[in-house]
């Protein structure tokens, strides 16, 4: 892995015996010895887990009318929120295919935090600045912040024995300090379960890694792979760029027609979404829980009760809080919810039941 990028707590990963793969460009944790992907996903789900995501992209756009810049650019509406608190939004090209999903945080009128997808960081910030006015300055910033994630039901436990900021509105942030130190605490997550993402210096996650680990073990909880982050999301029905959103697959498509200001007067892809939307041909995106033995994977096939393909699978994996396979799927509009279709994993079908996500109970934005 010499050619990827390491986040600033790579080192203690490796002396932890953590499983390395590329994610996205960077050298990243999967899953620590101890239990593996089951056992972090459950201390999530049951207690409390912590992970390394410093591979997401950090950017800042700066300038007089900085934030009426970003609105038309992507697709949520910031006027639906105030300074101090975050939006889900997307960046998308004039056909409506997906460049990015990311996070905003709205600092003020004239400055946003943006953290993006780590393999999309430069190309979002690239298509910032080009179009960006005299006076709008965008900063790529991916390597001068760390981010990382505590998730649980015992995460404010574990932000208050270090002197962090707990209770505040879900997706709301707030500027503290740890040991004198700067960190953006955003109250997230993308679990499902009450959390929490930090956002320090580069030089300063290092030493926030370490006094997390002590309060996260004092809680019963662990260190988390981003495979263990896979299957927690995918029970929330979350998407993944570059599975359930990507180039092709299109916020109408993927059901975060909610993530976009119809309203507003432009945005990228507006015309072609608009289009998309009144349509409705496209197909859509739906959750499938395997009602007999095996695991649906990305790209197998979908097949109705007459053996027709209406559709294919997203993501897919084996749901740990429900034993059982679990998938997002691109589905015809005439596959019903509630209806009774096959996967095909390797010409083996597999019956499954169309549902709408999320797969468990929803426990994130619970005061």
């Amino acid at each position: 892995m010499a050619d990827l990028l390491n986040s600033p707590l790579h080192d203690r990963h490796l002396a932890l015996g953590a499983k390395m793969a590329d994610f996205g460009g960077w050298s990243m944790p999967i899953e620590y010895p101890g239990g593996g992907v089951v056992a972090e996903h459950t201390a999530v789900r049951e207690r409390v887990g912590m992970f390394d995501v410093s591979h997401l992209g950090k950017a800042r756009v700066s300038g007089a009318g900085a934030a009426a810049y970003i609105n038309a650019c992507l697709t949520n509406d910031l006027g639906r929120i105030s300074a101090g608190k975050a939006q889900y939004t997307l960046c998308c090209a004039d056909d409506g295919g997906v460049v990015d999903d990311l996070i905003i945080y709205l600092r003020g009128e004239d400055d946003v935090f943006l953290v993006p997808n780590a393999a999309n960081t430069a190309t979002v910030v690239a298509m910032l600045a080009a179009h960006a006015p005299e006076g709008i300055v965008v900063d790529n910033l991916h390597d001068r912040y760390g981010v990382i994630a505590v998730q649980g039901t015992r995460s404010d436990e574990v932000l208050s024995a270090l002197g962090l900021p707990t209770g505040h509105d879900y997706m709301s942030f707030v500027d503290a300090e740890w040991d004198g130190r700067p960190v953006m605490v955003l109250r997230s997550g993308y679990t499902g379960e009450r959390g929490y993402e930090l956002v320090p210096a580069w030089e300063d996650a290092g030493a926030l890694w370490d006094a997390l680990a002590e309060a996260v073990a004092a809680q019963g909880g662990m260190p988390c792979g981003l495979g263990a982050r896979d299957t927690l999301r995918t029970e929330m029905g979350y998407p993944l760029h570059g599975n359930d959103l990507s180039l092709e697959i299109t916020p109408v498509m993927a059901g975060s027609v909610w993530a976009v200001g119809w309203d507003k007067p432009a945005f990228w892809g507006k015309d072609a979404l608009v289009a998309q939307r009144a349509a409705k041909e496209c197909r859509l995106s739906r959750g499938l829980v395997v009602t007999g033995r095996g695991i649906p994977r990305p790209h197998c096939a979908v097949l109705d009760e007459d053996g027709q393909v209406v559709g294919e699978v997203t993501s897919g994996t084996f749901s740990p809080t429900r034993k059982v396979g679990i998938a997002l799927a691109l589905l015809d509009r005439s596959v019903p919810l509630g209806g009774a279709v096959s996967v095909d994993v390797r010409g083996r079908l597999i019956p499954a039941e169309v549902v709408k996500p999320p797969f468990v109970e929803v426990q994130v934005r619970e005061a």
